[in-house]
């Protein structure tokens, strides 16, 4: 019997007790191990194995049920590891901020304080040991009596249970940063960047209980206020080599998956859906998509359907020209080179001083290749993030799909008048967030952008030489019985040349011979269209050839 898919679960315990596939990261304990008296943060896309790994840690060092708890990893590596001699060694503090994505400040104390009240409930049977002023402390938090020492619940207790165990604690913060990312979607964000640093610096720079500290989170932001005066500090993110197989799935490990659940005829395309990422100088495999295209044999987006991605879309709202114009030559298969420095604070990444940066460690840019001192080629890593891309770039600009369905299926049915009354509307009602100009680029790109959904059915090609120069955009279909599609621009000086404007980018298509590649590639029908525009308003000529 084949062991279960584990899409879905992120307990460790859990994963291993009811016979699911696991992907063996356990080498990743040790290497953690090493940084006594230190803190690592670790900044990966979500759903990449960090809870995971995190409830990893906490069921190898835990002190209670240590007996219990050896049996989990039986038959791993880590077995057969000297470190093995660590095992349930330590008390544990693991504590995950996932769900903490609350509207107001307060809504967002309250449930810190819920979640605080349930991690010291885990510990009660400490108070035995606490002298009247320490289990005053204890029951202010686990009672939610009183919230005044509430910065300091993680630090109080680590030092209780230190007492306790007489050892040092190991303190595991799991997505520190969501509430963070909502503080800053809702406005309190000044606030909640006070209190968190507060409640995870206090017990994270305190050496004196501290065995080690662990702590994931999406966004990269060592400068960011929330850990600045932790001098301790590790930041592993994407950039770096170190631990850079332990999250997300290796080419090894993914071939074996699929080997084992009878579906290795299918890697290609798994490679092109679902890998392409790089952390350090290893490729990865988008883990949760693996998973759950093994339960489901059927490609489509899987990652990118677990978030509502309101900051990046809120992001791309207001990106300017020079960013969309970076966008468009991303989805067509081109490489933008950025500066990415980790310097930003966390408000300025979300605020899209830093947009690349944002989109790069959320994991919907991946690294190329790094050309200097912080300049990076990016690229889109694979078809499941392209697709957001696509849909976003078409949500955003339109705000509906319908307009835009109605204007792509007028030019296919090569009814070119009502292509230009749609085209028309959508210019009155949207160009503005382009910034009108008498650019001819402008337009281009504009045009490029709508044409994003045709890839898979179309060869879109931009800027390529044919016949006697270079058209502006080649619409190629993949069935060389369909029509294809010639795409010229001009712009107009004034309202009333439009039409002149389009007629001559319509003679330039006939005069350089535009149409020569695609007849010599065998597509039979070919309409030349020539598109005139000044400001928001657009001329269109066609011919039939």
């Amino acid at each position: 019997m084949k062991k279960l898919i584990p899409d879905g679960i992120s307990d460790f315990k859990t994963l291993i007790e009811n016979n699911y596939y696991y992907v063996d990261k356990t080498p990743f304990i040790s290497e953690v191990g090493k940084n006594v008296g230190k803190t690592l943060l670790f900044t990966r896309p979500r759903r990449f194995g960090k809870t995971l790994n995190m409830s990893m840690l906490k069921y190898f060092f835990d002190v209670r049920d240590a007996e219990e708890n050896r049996k989990l990893f039986k038959d791993l590596e880590i077995e057969n590891s000297p470190y093995i001699k660590e095992q349930g060694k330590y008390p544990v503090i693991f504590i995950s901020m996932k769900d903490i994505k609350e509207m107001s400040f307060d809504r967002a104390i309250t449930e810190v304080k819920n979640l605080l009240s349930s991690l010291y409930n885990q510990f009660e049977f400490i108070r035995e040991k606490l002298n009247e002023n320490e289990l005053i402390e204890f029951n202010n938090i686990w009672l939610e009596k009183n919230d005044n020492n509430l910065r300091k619940a993680l630090l109080n207790l680590a030092i209780f249970l230190q007492k306790y165990y007489q050892k040092k604690v190991i303190v595991l913060i799991d997505e520190y940063d969501t509430p963070l990312v909502s503080a800053y979607r809702y406005g309190y964000y000044k606030e909640a960047k006070n209190f968190f640093s507060g409640l995870y610096g206090s017990v994270l720079k305190d050496n004196t209980v501290l065995q080690m500290g662990v702590i994931t989170g999406i966004i990269r932001v060592v400068r960011a206020g929330i850990f600045s005066d932790l001098n301790n500090l590790k930041e592993r993110s994407i950039l770096n080599k170190e631990y850079d197989e332990y999250f997300g799935f290796l080419e090894k490990e993914t071939k074996e998956a699929l080997k084992y659940y009878e579906i290795d005829s299918k890697l290609e395309e798994v490679h092109s859906w679902y890998n392409g990422y790089r952390f350090g100088d290893t490729k990865v495999y988008n883990p949760w998509s693996i998973l759950n295209f093994l339960s489901e044999r059927e490609f489509k987006s899987y990652w990118i359907d677990t978030s509502e991605n309101y900051l990046i879309k809120d992001i791309l709202k207001s990106a300017d020209r020079e960013t969309f114009n970076k966008l468009n030559n991303l989805l067509f298969g081109k490489e933008v080179e950025e500066e990415i420095t980790g310097k930003s604070t966390l408000q300025e990444v979300l605020e899209a001083h830093d947009l690349w940066e944002l989109l790069l460690f959320s994991g919907y840019l991946t690294i190329d290749k790094k050309i200097e001192d912080d300049i990076y080629s990016i690229k889109i890593p694979n078809n499941e993030v392209k697709k957001f891309f696509k849909d976003s770039f078409i949500e955003i600009s339109f705000g509906t799909n319908l307009t835009f369905k109605r204007l792509i299926k007028n030019l296919l049915d090569n009814n070119i008048d009502k292509f230009e009354i749609e085209l028309q509307e959508i210019l009155l009602k949207y160009m503005s967030f382009y910034d009108i100009s008498n650019i001819e680029k402008v337009y281009h790109n504009f045009i490029l952008g709508l044409m994003i959904h045709l890839e898979g059915r179309y060869h879109i090609n931009s800027n390529g030489e044919s016949g006697l120069g270079r058209y502006d955009i080649e619409i190629e279909p993949l069935n060389k019985n369909m029509r294809g599609f010639i795409l010229e621009f001009k712009v107009a000086d004034s309202e009333e040349n439009l039409e002149k404007k389009a007629e001559e980018a319509l003679e330039q298509i006939k005069d350089k011979k535009y149409y020569v590649s695609l007849q010599d590639r065998g597509i039979k029908e070919i309409t030349f269209v020539g598109m005139a525009f000044y400001k928001k308003f657009v001329k269109i000529k066609s011919l039939e050839y």
